[in-house]
């Protein structure tokens, strides 16, 4: 990167810059997990089992991998400002088609497009990381990952309360709506983009995504533990609705209600990435697999009991939040140049993960209840904790220039 335009970037990002930014992913990823407290209500409403609606929650978590692989690498090649409001203006029609489908088959494809257009906030973040100062990356990044976090509890919790008092259908009315007046915010205040356009045409990037995966065995290790770690994750938020039901007899409003136990991965985010920044993203990433581990071993010996429940959920959003700021900065260390691309590899990989917990814990509720359930996490983190060992994580972050 050239001297004068490391400067000006470090003067664009100011910290009510890196506030917006913060502000914008966690609107737009909300867009993702609403379908999560309301399962049972869309069922519902389309005379469709569990399982059928768990399919389409994946298609949403799909979307969003597919559309991290093939429309995030362009933030390479085309102007960010722009392509951000682009991505963020299909989103909202996404989310206007879901509000209005008549059918299952309609709202699938919907989620498929809501995941698919959705992934403004995985541009963003390499944005941020490229006009970050080099020694306060972690802590930009760890602030705009708090955004990210904030508006995947938060989206848990509004969908939650609100499929209990109106409509499922409305929930994306509103997003849609709160998405609308964030691209006019986004318009007007967004930093430019200060690169000079890239001379690398669509398929050039796309056919550049396998030779960065094989070069850099960090990239490696945070693909696989961010796969295994968000799989984890959404086999709690996927079945959780169900769960409560069953056992406690409680609606959505009280799954909504749990998502804001997560705002302890939120106050922890700037923390991790102070962490990151002074020690060890190996430590830090490897705490995220304790973390989650130990969610999931609560789980499963007192899910029965309220208590361990939230504690549980403590537990896992603490660790999914640790293994996504360091995972993302280690990411981000390893070429500016490429920044967009390997955060599409390694986020790709992280939904991919997402969908298939959504997946098969759907499937195991289904046939197994939640001792099902906690085996599939339980596949997971076995596969998190080899790899952890064998594809070894940075002892120190090097920013590549």
């Amino acid at each position: 990167m050239r001297k004068d335009l490391q400067v000006d970037s470090e003067k664009e990002l100011s910290g009510k810059t890196v506030l917006l930014m913060a502000i914008a992913t966690g609107i737009i990823v909300a867009n993702l997990n609403y379908i999560q407290p309301i399962e049972g209500l869309i069922a519902a409403s389309f005379d469709v089992s569990k399982a059928t609606v768990g399919v389409v929650a994946m298609l949403t978590q799909l979307g969003y991998a597919f559309g991290l692989l093939l429309i995030v690498p362009l933030g390479d090649v085309f102007n960010r400002y722009h392509l951000i409001q682009v991505m963020l203006g299909l989103s909202i029609i996404a989310l206007f088609l879901a509000f209005l489908a008549p059918s299952i088959e309609i709202f699938g494809l919907a989620s498929l497009l809501v995941g698919i257009t959705s992934v403004a906030p995985q541009i963003i973040i390499p944005y941020a990381a490229f006009l970050a100062p080099s020694l306060h990356q972690g802590k930009v990044l760890g602030n705009v990952l708090s955004g990210l976090l904030t508006g995947i509890l938060l989206s848990r919790s509004f969908s939650g309360l609100l499929g209990s008092v109106l409509p499922w259908q409305y929930v994306y009315l509103i997003a849609a709506i709160i998405c609308a007046l964030l691209l006019l915010v986004l318009h007007r205040y967004l930093p430019r983009d200060p690169r000079s356009h890239s001379s690398m045409n669509y398929g050039k990037v796309l056919a550049s995504l396998p030779n960065l995966l094989f070069k850099e065995p960090h990239l490696q290790g945070s693909a696989i533990n961010g796969f295994c770690l968000f799989g984890v994750s959404n086999v709690l938020w996927s079945t959780l609705a169900f769960y409560l039901a069953h056992t406690y007899h409680y609606g959505s409003g009280v799954a909504g209600l749990l998502g804001l136990l997560g705002i302890t991965g939120v106050l922890f985010a700037s923390i991790i990435g102070r962490l990151v920044d002074t020690y060890s993203p190996r430590m830090t990433i490897g705490l995220g697999i304790l973390f989650s581990t130990l969610a999931f071993v609560l789980f499963a010996l007192f899910g029965h009991m309220f208590l361990g429940l939230i504690v549980g959920i403590v537990l896992l959003d603490l660790g999914t939040q640790f293994g996504q700021v360091s995972n993302q900065a280690i990411v981000q260390s390893l070429s500016l140049k490429a920044s967009s691309r390997n955060n599409s590899i390694f986020m790709f990989s992280y939904f991919l993960g997402g969908s298939l917990g959504t997946f098969f814990a759907t499937f195991a509720w289904s046939h197994f209840g939640w001792t099902g359930v906690c085996s599939v996490a339980a596949v997971f983190l076995v596969v998190a904790i080899l790899g952890h060992l064998v594809l070894k994580e940075p002892q120190k972050l090097q920013r590549s220039k």
